[in-house]
């Protein structure tokens, strides 16, 4: 693509509603050999209460960042030791110091360091808690996550659990029993599957990608903050169409419909978003957007999608697009 035809993008939202049949992704663990599945209560536009299904954005922001580690590695983007092997704590205050030759840094100088060192400790944010400041005194320095995920939550009335048995085949099960402590007799389980449509919001503030809010400049090159910003977005794409989750080995997800709006920001106006448990969202994020580019010429803009094959579409389209630049 020709680079004089792209369009910076400050901030992208996601506001659908995404059909999951068969599922456990929004399995709590265990008590004895049932598998709990996580319900919440939410209020509907009239007030009203529900108490429906729902996935933790940590769920989601989890499967994101293994399938953009997964695209650093093979473009050769940056990463930490921590974050190569997915481990949450992201990155050591020992991998840091060794950055900086040993010497101790101010808090503007770690964060330059976190950016710098590790795509996914600029994108998914991180919270370094035992560098030692130069007085002395422990300090902590916060990155804060420039993607988003809300819970996922099941639409009133459109959402339920069944429970199914589930046994360990054994030969000989009887005569071994299940309570030996070898792992050789019988095991049941009453695992959950899950089905529903679910309200879905994500937003990337694709302007922050590579920004110290401390100093409020980037610490990485122009070049640098648009191969990131691919990441994001292809790893975004791959994590709604392959989000590996709580017991998706034998509980794949069977998604049948994805359906919503994709907010775009080519200014530092947000990218509005409306949750899909509002029947009206679509309408709604259409009369903000219009509203907003009232403010800001053409400073947002929208695309429905009624399907995947029209959400990947977009988001293909996005990739080609530029990092927003703060001036």
């Amino acid at each position: 693509m020709d680079n004089s035809s792209k369009k910076p993008v400050a901030s992208i939202s996601i506001s659908g509603e995404i059909t999951l049949n068969l599922h456990s992704l929004n399995n709590e663990g265990g008590e004895g050999n049932q598998i709990m599945t996580r319900q919440l209560t939410i209020l509907d536009k009239y007030g009203i209460e529900h108490t429906v299904n729902g996935i933790s954005g940590d769920m989601f922001k989890h499967i994101h960042a293994g399938h953009m580690v997964n695209y650093c590695v093979e473009n050769n983007i940056n990463l930490s030791t921590y974050s190569k092997k997915l481990d949450p704590n992201r990155i050591s205050a020992k991998e840091l110091k060794e950055l900086a030759g040993g010497k101790d840094q101010t808090q503007k100088d770690v964060v330059d360091a976190i950016i710098q060192s590790c795509a996914i400790c600029d994108v998914h944010g991180m919270l370094m808690t035992d560098k030692v400041g130069e007085n002395g005194s422990s300090t902590n320095t916060p990155r804060k996550s420039t993607i988003e995920f809300a819970w996922t939550v099941g639409l009133p009335d459109k959402n339920n659990t069944e429970t199914y048995l589930h046994t360990k085949v054994v030969a000989d099960a009887g005569a071994k029993g299940g309570a030996t402590g070898s792992n050789e007799g019988q095991n049941i389980f009453h695992r959950p599957a899950n089905h529903g449509a679910y309200a879905f919001i994500c937003n990337i503030d694709v302007y922050r990608i590579g920004l110290n809010d401390i100093s409020r400049e980037y610490a990485i090159s122009d070049l640098e903050r648009d191969k990131r910003y691919k990441a994001v977005v292809q790893s975004l794409l791959s994590t709604i169409l392959n989000p590996k989750g709580a017991m998706t080995s034998t509980q794949k997800p069977h998604i049948t419909d994805f359906k919503g709006v994709v907010s775009i920001s080519h200014k530092l106006i947000p990218a509005p978003t409306i949750s899909a448990i509002n029947s009206d969202y679509k309408d709604e994020i259409q009369t903000i957007a219009k509203n907003l580019n009232k403010l800001e010429k053409d400073a947002i803009e929208i695309d429905q999608f009624d399907g995947l094959g029209q959400l990947s579409e977009i988001l293909t389209s996005l990739y080609y697009e530029e990092p927003y630049k703060l001036g």
